[in-house]
């Protein structure tokens, strides 16, 4: 990623949605559009309260991120198309490996952008397509000082128990996420298999964590 791209990545962390609704909040009919306002305006009301998040504290990012954006995010079905191909092939073992290296990778790179939060606020843009599609974009623009910063959500309806919009992919900048790490992925595994990716992930977080 070149350095523009890190340093308007903050809104990633708005992507994901830190919510800190109860559970009766998400319900299962609930628009695209407004869960998306939802969550984005409850994750920066959520940033400007902790003085310990905005600090960049891991621990209690990861925390917050364990304890409520999960619910949120289909993460697995996120790492599966970054993985590509791969992922089919990967044992069960080493798919779980994937998903908490993946994690804590997304986690480490852009915890310190929540520093920038501030005076942000999010703009929905009018929905394109039914809201009963089962797979469809939600677009929004980040603003606040200089020019608004283009985010969009790829959402998938789900059933059954925690029915509710569950966020796969997104697009900051008119860069997908799982697309560009799908990039890099791909090179890992063509070299050294799922287990050199494995290891190439657990790497980059351990030369992380050390920098922090």
């Amino acid at each position: 990623m070149n350095r523009k791209f890190f340093t308007y990545f903050w809104p990633f962390v708005l992507a994901l949605g830190f919510s800190l609704s109860s559970a009766a909040v998400l319900a299962a009919d609930e628009a695209p559009d407004a869960f998306v306002k939802r969550i984005s305006n409850e994750t920066l009301d959520a940033v400007r309260s902790d003085k310990g998040i905005k600090g960049g504290d891991i621990n209690k990012i990861m925390q917050l991120v364990d304890n409520k954006l999960m619910m949120h995010v289909n993460f697995r079905r996120m790492t599966a198309l970054a993985t590509g191909p791969g992922w089919r092939n990967a044992t069960p073992e080493q798919q779980e490996r994937l998903q908490e290296e993946f994690k804590l990778l997304l986690i480490r790179t852009y915890s310190g952008a929540l520093t920038q939060i501030s005076d942000q606020s999010i703009q929905v843009k009018p929905l394109r397509g039914a809201t009963d599609d089962k797979n469809l974009v939600v677009q929004t623009e980040v603003r606040g000082k200089g020019e608004p910063i283009q985010l969009d959500y790829r959402l998938e309806k789900t059933p059954g128990v925690g029915a509710g919009w569950k966020i796969f992919d997104l697009n900051v900048m008119g860069i997908w996420l799982v697309e560009n790490y799908r990039t890099q992925f791909s090179k890992e595994i063509n070299a050294g298999g799922v287990d050199g990716l494995i290891k190439s992930l657990s790497n980059r977080n351990k030369a992380n964590a050390q920098k922090a």
